[in-house]
């Protein structure tokens, strides 16, 4: 396997054509007060699978697509169930 960086997240928006935003979320424990920090932070993702927000998504380093874009999504690990609800429903 390659030596690009592989990162899970969530899916928060899909309003660009072919284009997701993910937001990758981390916690780690602070080295001087031992308290756990939540840190996140949103980048844009090539989405040829057809992504919907709140999907958990696994996303890999890339070459640069555009001026924003320097990943791709690379597989859907878990589809958000209440939006397909609500997409059946709207039907």
């Amino acid at each position: 396997m390659n030596e690009r960086r592989r990162m899970n997240g969530v899916v928060t928006s899909d309003k660009m054509e072919k284009t997701v935003v993910v937001e990758i979320s981390r916690r780690y424990r602070h080295p001087l007060y031992k308290k756990v920090v939540s840190s996140h932070k949103s980048v844009k993702a090539h989405d040829e699978l057809g992504c919907r927000p709140g999907d958990e998504v696994l996303i890999v380093e890339s070459r640069p697509i555009s001026k924003t874009k320097r990943w791709v999504v690379q597989e859907i690990l878990k589809r958000n169930e209440l939006a397909e609800e609500q997409e059946g429903t709207a039907k």
